[in-house]
């Protein structure tokens, strides 16, 4: 093999180890409310170094995380949605161009591990639903070196205040919102979803509206931040104000999904790979039991042989819009198609 041809497939093993760490056999799939076809998950890998293996020999292919935006989709960038004591709040907007009525909306959160990642690295996924017919959102939120825990779920619930209050101009039916995110997204979506504490709804923007959402979609978000495995990264105690478990075992609960679920909590679909070493998949496990003590309507796609940020494979992505696609039809139905 010619010398550029090894330094071109290092760089791309490279890229995804590192787009891997950002997010923070053949495979089956568990639905706890099974859809009439389930889609077919992707063959998995043993190891996350086999994953990285395919990709470097060109055997998995990455999604296009810069795909052009779609005929017939409009994008506005850099929408003002809230202010947190002078720091503005930021969202891109896509639609489907010449709307005539409402529709439901999705507001994509991304991971990161609290402390990095853009809103741009969604791009794939709103471009997508709004090609399919959904008015998208992609928010950023205060990260760690900002503001701590409580200020990321604060900014996430503003722009879903922000949406529902502006759900006239873009023709979004105010009853019909989601929330999907994955890693540190994933942790937030189910933070909006189900807490309620007024402590955690901010005081950034469009105050007295609702912040509740008809959906979750979680993709390898973590559930309990009282875990041995979470307590001992960094990225939790960083998260929560810099303090240990032993300092705060009440903050720990406090921020955890978890702690806020019950049976009046929106429907949910769960995303995880069982070779996930940053958020082990008995995270989701536990979400999933949980959701069915309480008779909440949820979905589970438990791929086997897929490691964190497994959704950056096209193959995955392609199974999780699928999975999705049937989540959304089930609960936030576009206008003219049933449930």
């Amino acid at each position: 093999m010619e010398k550029r041809n090894l330094r071109a497939m290092s760089t791309r093993v490279y890229l995804f180890t590192l787009l891997c760490c950002l997010s923070l056999g053949a495979a089956t799939a568990i639905a706890e409310t099974k859809p009439k076809k389930s889609p077919k998950p992707p063959p998995g890998y043993a190891s996350r170094l086999a994953i990285m293996a395919a990709f470097g020999s060109g055997k998995l292919e990455l999604i296009d995380q810069n795909a052009p935006l779609p005929d017939g989709v409009v994008l506005e960038k850099d929408i003002e949605y809230g202010n947190a004591n002078g720091h503005p709040l930021q969202l891109d907007l896509y639609r489907p161009a010449n709307l005539t009525g409402p529709v439901p909306a999705l507001l994509f959160i991304h991971g990161g591990g609290w402390k990095g990642g853009k809103r741009q690295n969604y791009h794939f996924y709103t471009a997508t639903y709004a090609k399919k017919g959904y008015v998208v959102a992609t928010a950023s939120y205060r990260l760690t070196g900002q503001a701590p825990y409580p200020a990321a779920v604060q900014d996430c619930k503003c722009a879903v205040r922000w949406l529902r209050a502006n759900a006239k101009k873009y023709n979004i039916d105010p009853d019909k919102i989601a929330v999907v995110g994955g890693s540190a997204g994933g942790h937030l979506a189910m933070m909006v979803g189900y807490s309620d504490l007024p402590t955690l709804e901010g005081d950034s923007g469009n105050a007295g509206v609702s912040s509740r959402v008809s959906a979750v979609v979680n993709i390898y978000g973590v559930y309990d931040l009282t875990t041995k495995h979470a307590r001992e990264t960094d990225l939790v105690p960083n998260f929560l104000q810099g303090k240990s478990f032993e300092e705060a075992p009440e903050l720990y609960r406090e921020a955890s999904p978890m702690t806020h679920l019950d049976k009046s909590d929106p429907p949910t679909l769960i995303l995880h790979g069982t070779i996930d070493e940053i958020v082990p998949v008995d995270q989701s496990d536990r979400l999933a039991a949980h959701l069915k003590r309480l008779k909440i309507p949820h979905d589970y796609g438990r791929l086997e042989g897929w490691s964190h940020a497994m959704d950056l494979a096209k193959p995955v992505n392609d199974y999780c819009q699928a999975m999705m696609n049937q989540f959304f039809e089930k609960h936030l139905p576009l206008p003219g198609k049933k449930k």
